[in-house]
């Protein structure tokens, strides 16, 4: 095969970025989550996402410390679902992972929740 042969397949794609200055419509969500409970405790999880373009298909990044429960606390973090629909027009998503390992006997969380 030809290494100067372009024809092979091309893709096409879009990167938006949101900031203050760009003029998108962009918008954040408020998310809250609990963790499972893993030596008798569990954890809370409260935050605010990265902002995203009002666009049908887009995510959210998200990153946090998890409530201090059992003398410790847990870092979090990843990227939301896609965006879920609701009746009213408007939309969620959801969240989960695996939190750090902490705590006197050291361990991790799964955790989940959704934005609002």
């Amino acid at each position: 095969m030809d290494k100067s042969d372009h024809s092979i397949h091309q893709h096409e794609f879009q990167i938006t970025f949101c900031d203050d200055e760009s003029g998108l419509c962009c918008h954040k969500h408020h998310y809250k989550g609990k963790t499972s409970v893993d030596l008798n405790h569990r954890h809370y999880l409260y935050g605010k996402t990265s902002s995203a373009p009002s666009e049908c298909n887009h995510v959210h990044r998200y990153k946090g410390t998890t409530t201090f429960d059992d003398g410790h606390v847990h870092h979090f973090g990843g990227v939301t679902s896609t965006a879920i629909p609701l009746p009213n027009g408007g939309h969620y998503h959801r969240i989960d992972g695996k939190t750090t390992v902490n705590g006197k006997v050291p361990h991790s969380h799964y955790y989940y929740g959704k934005t609002k």
